[in-house]
């Protein structure tokens, strides 16, 4: 998953975003819409942390959410699989 992703999935995601960063509002959400940049600039302000910092964090969330998303998915598929019956 990319930023590029995260921008169209923006809907999906703010409550996973919410969860990990408590502090960010209803409205910082909005405004950020999936931009990595506003994201970085709205976690600098609300927790008073470096651009560097920010950026990891946000990078090492997004690493996250594609792992998860590969499990989610591999999951799916198994259960698919298995639900096919078959001889």
């Amino acid at each position: 998953m990319n930023w590029d992703q995260v921008e169209g999935k923006w809907k999906q995601m703010k409550g996973s975003v919410k969860k990990q960063w408590g502090k960010l509002t209803d409205d910082d959400l909005e405004y950020i819409a999936g931009s990595k940049d506003q994201f970085v600039g709205r976690l600098q302000e609300r927790y008073g942390i470096t651009k560097e910092a920010a950026q990891r964090q946000a990078d090492e969330w997004l690493r996250a959410q594609a792992e998860a998303g590969e499990s989610r998915t591999t999951t799916t598929t198994t259960t698919t699989r298995r639900s096919g019956g078959g001889a």
